[in-house]
């Protein structure tokens, strides 16, 4: 189940988003259909199709969930 939606529109965007995830102490992935890869990884967010929003999984307590979605903030799509 997904925690919130993101959508990544550039290299840059990218590059930002997965030095944010590399800076959690816990994991965190992100799921377009039925692929699921780490938020860490550039070449695993490159692999997915990112002409749409996207669905992020932090794998932490509520308090790293709620300080991870804080940081990427500027990437967050309101459902």
């Amino acid at each position: 189940m997904a925690d919130f939606k993101i959508s990544l529109a550039s290299m840059e965007q990218v590059k930002r988003f997965v030095d944010i995830a590399c800076g959690c102490p816990c994991e965190v992935d992100v799921c377009a259909g039925r692929y699921v890869v780490n938020a860490k990884s550039v070449l695993g967010l490159f692999s997915l199709d990112l002409s749409q929003p996207v669905e992020v999984e932090v794998l932490g307590t509520g308090a790293e969930k709620a300080a991870f979605q804080e940081n990427v903030r500027e990437f967050v799509v309101e459902a």
